[in-house]
């Protein structure tokens, strides 16, 4: 699979149904499940292996510390799990 720049990411995520408020900048789609942002492979992992009834999981802007933010002072944040309604919580916290 090769990465693929779109125009609008904005209608990307909509389509994989990730909330306005979790985008980020990039988008993947594994096994059925969308992951935006900056999401830790682990986190990927656990979604994979317990499998829940999701969209999939996002990791709001590009916040410090985060997976590829390394370089950047480390600031908390969380990674949301996106039900299937559309709405969103938290399925992980770091540097809390």
């Amino acid at each position: 699979m090769k990465p693929e720049n779109v125009n609008n990411p904005d209608t990307y995520r909509a389509q994989y149904g990730i909330p306005y408020a979790l985008g980020s900048c990039h988008t993947a789609i594994i096994e059925g499940y969308a992951i935006e942002g900056h999401v830790p492979v682990k986190e990927i992992k656990r979604l994979l292996a317990e499998r829940p009834k999701a969209r999939g999981l996002a990791v709001a802007g590009m916040p410090g510390g985060s997976p590829g933010m390394e370089s950047s002072p480390s600031e908390p944040y969380d990674v949301f799990l996106v039900l299937p309604d559309g709405r969103y919580t938290i399925y992980a916290r770091y540097g809390r």
